[in-house]
């Protein structure tokens, strides 16, 4: 079936498009992202000075090659003053947090701005002389996911300096389910913006809509705006990456993974950094009743992996079925086998559950039951406001 879809916000351009989306047992059609309908987008770039957002996973596919977008719209005579990089660069190879200095690009002698170095957003002084922003990122859909707080960032500052914002819609593979406590104000920070769950569910084209029509950008300032979408496609769409969004998400499994993975991030327990089993495995050198062992060591994008050089013993996840909602039992069972509890949750945990009462409750001793009734409210409660901002079939 054929839905035709108008897009329409305050302070935005009008977007007509059509979506075409067939069931499983039907096949599906395949997916365009926004970066693969070059001419769709092309007539917004003619003519003007652009940057471009863009890392490792900003390819665009024709005729079964991939090429990265900013080759892509070179190629084309777009005139492309400057890029931006989110977390872990341009290229995305550096670490997990790793700071990462402006350079030029050595292949296309293009400045890089980063966007995890000094500032974490771009200044006026990046964006001058500039007539449009591209952004094309791709995102796992985890509120801790910092690509997400980019896309906040950049918005602002495109709204702040009159610069309206392309974006070029990708598929979120984790957009069947929403889950997870909804972030506090308390705990706010680059690691979520915003008061959602862990899981929400949208794509960044969705959230952007969001972002600008409930006010979270700073003053409420609203950013001009555009979106090419995803054809073909719904939130239960099979989406497999071509490559990998960041180091250490090397494939769909540690995608799916991730948001109830990292919940262990800021814990003694390893998630398989320093392993090529990234979050798809977790383990600590006190689980010795455990036959599963691992032992964390420097690699691409973890050069100082917790628990380095040390056998730890715990849980191989890498053929666990598909994931439809956070898993807690994982992060349950490593509280309850670890032999320190004092010192379990580091203190910037709750930066990552956006909350302080998950550790309470595990440490309480609450079931899985218990603290998944106790997110419920506000999850239905965010739930009837990204109904507002759907632009695919749920």
């Amino acid at each position: 079936m054929t839905y035709s879809m108008v897009v329409l916000f305050k302070n935005t351009f009008l977007l007509w498009f059509s979506l075409s989306l067939f069931s499983i047992s039907q096949g599906h059609a395949q997916v365009q992202v926004g970066a693969e309908q070059i001419e769709a987008y092309l007539p917004f770039l003619k003519n003007k000075n652009i940057g471009v957002v863009a890392h490792a996973s900003s390819l665009v596919k024709t005729q079964n090659q991939s090429v990265h977008l900013i080759d892509t719209l070179l190629s084309l005579h777009i005139k492309i003053n400057k890029v931006f990089a989110p977390e872990h660069g341009f290229r995305s190879k550096a670490d997990n947090g790793e700071h990462v200095d402006n350079t030029t690009d050595p292949k296309t002698k293009l400045p890089l701005i980063s966007l995890h170095g000094k500032n974490k957003k771009p200044q006026s002084k990046d964006l001058e002389g500039m007539d449009l922003m591209v952004f094309d990122i791709q995102d796992v859909g985890v509120r801790f996911y910092t690509y997400l707080s980019t896309l906040h960032l950049v918005m602002e500052a495109c709204a702040e300096n009159n610069i309206p914002l392309l974006i070029l819609d990708r598929p979120n593979p984790n957009a069947h389910y929403v889950d997870g406590p909804v972030m506090e104000d308390e705990f706010k920070g680059f690691l979520g913006k915003h008061n959602v769950p862990i899981v929400y569910g949208l794509t960044l084209g969705e959230y952007a809509q969001m972002i600008n029509e409930e006010g979270w950008l700073a003053n409420k300032i609203q950013c001009e705006m555009s979106i090419i979408p995803i054809k073909n496609y719904t939130h239960k769409t099979p989406y497999s990456l071509a490559v990998r969004p960041s180091p250490n998400l090397p494939n769909d499994q540690a995608i799916n993974l991730y948001p109830s993975l990292c919940l262990l991030e800021q814990t003694p327990v390893s998630i398989g950094r320093g392993t090529e089993m990234q979050f798809q495995v977790f383990g600590h050198p006190d689980f010795k009743n455990t036959a599963f062992q691992f032992k964390p060591q420097p690699n691409f994008g973890a050069k100082y992996p917790k628990q380095e050089n040390k056998n730890c013993y715990g849980v191989d996840l890498r053929e666990h079925p598909k994931l439809n909602k956070i898993e807690l039992k994982w992060l349950i069972n490593a509280y309850e086998m670890a032999s320190e509890k004092e010192g379990f949750f580091f203190k910037r945990f709750a930066f990552i559950s956006g909350t302080k009462s998950l550790q309470n409750q595990i440490q309480e001793g609450l079931s899985e039951q218990e603290i998944r009734r106790s997110w419920k409210p506000k999850i239905d409660a965010f739930l009837k406001i990204r109904a507002n901002y759907l632009l695919y079939e749920d």
